[in-house]
């Protein structure tokens, strides 16, 4: 699929993605170094993290090219894969967590924002998700911390509605707590997060 001249969206599921794994990771982690993140960035961990969840062969990466190069990558997999922070909420309310599927962040270039490639992110792994009768739910979670609020960009744009006009519900009960090192930090701390839902 051609989204404008020499830029492309393509899908791999599982070990698919393999060739692709370090420059995901690597996009990954420059995205995380951003609001609202502010990540100080561990690649081998990140690589780690995505070596796991591309071994599940319906895990799924949606990928943008520009020419060869990799610009944008999306990501989703079963909940059931998922490290047990993102698993408790659903546990603690006796939800079956094998009949959700969860989206990973989306990473991509700044210079190519703006486009409607978020669209296609979602887009293809909505379609991905449907292929499995399964999965009743599809769910992610953003930050909810309120401490870096003072250091969101100008022109930063939240995507709340974005994501309710796609049919997803925010649910800020339901809330994980994820480890990581904030930039210029001496250690990690808990950050908690909050999930939004769509019923399939």
């Amino acid at each position: 699929m051609i989204l404008m001249t020499d830029i492309h969206v393509r899908s791999f599921t599982g070990s698919t993605l393999k060739p692709y794994l370090h420059s995901i990771a690597k996009l990954r982690v420059e995205m995380f170094k951003d609001f609202p993140y502010f990540e100080d960035p561990d690649l081998a961990q990140e690589t780690q993290y995505l070596r796991k969840i591309i071994a599940h062969k319906e895990t799924i990466g949606v990928l943008i090219f520009d020419n060869t190069t990799l610009v944008g990558a999306s990501l989703g997999c079963p909940l059931l894969i998922e490290e047990h922070a993102i698993h408790q909420p659903f546990l603690e309310r006796k939800l079956d967590i094998a009949s959700y599927f969860y989206f990973g962040d989306s990473a991509l270039l700044k210079h190519y924002r703006g486009r409607g490639i978020g669209h296609h992110f979602f887009d293809a792994r909505e379609a991905h998700v449907a292929h499995y009768k399964k999965y009743k739910h599809i769910c992610f979670c953003i930050p909810t911390h309120s401490e870096v609020e003072s250091a969101r960009p100008p022109d930063y744009v939240p995507l709340f509605d974005f994501w309710r006009k796609r049919g997803y519900v925010h649910y800020p009960e339901m809330q994980s707590y994820l480890t990581w090192k904030t930039i210029g930090k001496a250690h990690p701390v808990e950050h908690p997060m909050s999930f939004w839902i769509k019923d399939l």
